[in-house]
């Protein structure tokens, strides 16, 4: 089974870089606290290296 990652939003993008507000956008996360759930793959995995220090993320086995 693939495995899954939870991401969510766990500070404001206020006052971030417009690349990270774009990354925070296209990871579907609008608002604080909000969760994802999205595949684990590099493509994911990049975009949350972008605002790591934005978001929480927790591994999930299905």
């Amino acid at each position: 089974m693939a495995k899954k990652l939870r991401v969510k939003q766990i500070r404001s993008y206020i006052g971030a870089k417009p690349k990270q507000k774009a990354t925070l956008r296209a990871l579907g996360l609008r608002k604080m606290n909000a969760e994802r759930v999205h595949e684990d793959t590099p493509v994911v995995r990049g975009m949350i290296n972008v605002v790591k220090h934005m978001v929480e993320v927790s591994e999930i086995q299905e």
